[in-house]
């Protein structure tokens, strides 16, 4: 089992936190960390239907705050949760996620996801209708970037005539996806990812996805799943969550503080959570 537990969605005010709080967790034993990749805010109330924190910010840019951090630390892995590759250009996130892979020996993991914020589409110049498709695309050129020096590929959203990072033993980059629990986005995990971040509850969704990989010829036993863990007071009623999530196929708990805590203020109670998990699940 891995574990691990992210930087606050919502930057910390003073930058140098962000390195005590995950130095914090590498010398507690965490094996990953991670952030989301939103580039861009909006005001308090713009979008109503989801909490502000999805939306308001400040966010960290996770290019730069892994590759910071990554300096700073020798163990802890670096998860994006999530990229919104569909707003990025392919070769650019291909070329940084290379980067950051060398610089952390291989501590870089890539967590990608398609969002819901039009705003941040059309902000960033490009089409959120078509950004289920597009991403699809973008592993196909991230994969062949990353294990080709130079990549001719003619697809509908990108062309590569005989260009590359011409990098040679770039380390493997898993790739994440993350994703709500709908038949079509879970398909497209079967189908392309290295593994899955649940965001919600993934106790009821994994039988279809394990079922959705056998269908692709894929074997679900080599498909990574990261799970949700809140913690609280109820120790024991924790440690028996655990367990579900261990036995359903979840391979790495993320531990986070409840949504209306202050992350700093739960570390304690994170790193306790960790290491009874540890006792309790090996």
């Amino acid at each position: 089992m891995h574990y691990g537990s992210p930087i606050p969605i919502t930057a910390f005010p003073e930058f140098d936190a962000v390195k005590d709080y995950v130095q914090t967790l590498e010398g507690e034993g965490f094996d990953f960390t991670s952030t989301s990749g939103h580039v861009l805010a909006q005001p308090s109330g713009t979008n109503p239907q989801r909490p502000d924190r999805q939306y308001v910010g400040p966010f960290y840019d996770p290019m730069v705050t892994f590759s910071y951090l990554a300096g700073m630390t020798r163990r802890i892995h670096f998860i994006t949760g999530i990229l919104i590759l569909p707003a990025w250009p392919a070769a650019l996130a291909a070329k940084q996620s290379a980067e950051l892979a060398i610089l952390s020996r291989g501590r870089f993991e890539l967590g990608i996801g398609i969002s819901w914020n039009a705003a941040e589409y059309r902000a960033l110049g490009q089409d959120v209708r078509s950004r289920g498709k597009r991403i699809e695309e973008q592993i196909a050129v991230l994969r062949r970037l990353w294990s080709e020096p130079y990549v001719t590929f003619e697809g509908r959203y990108h062309t590569l005539d005989k260009v590359g990072l011409n990098r040679v033993a770039i380390p493997p980059i898993p790739i994440w996806m993350g994703s709500e629990s709908g038949e079509k986005a879970l398909r497209r995990v079967a189908r392309l990812a290295d593994g899955w971040m649940s965001l919600g509850d993934p106790l009821p969704d994994i039988p279809r996805l394990q079922q959705y990989m056998r269908e692709a010829g894929r074997d679900p036993s080599t498909l990574k799943v990261r799970g949700p863990l809140v913690v609280d007071d109820d120790l024991k009623g924790t440690i028996e969550r655990a367990r579900k999530l261990a036995g359903a196929g979840v391979s790495h708990i993320n531990i986070v503080a409840p949504p209306d805590r202050d992350p700093r203020a739960a570390l304690p109670t994170i790193v306790a959570t960790r290491k009874a998990l540890a006792e309790a699940l090996g």
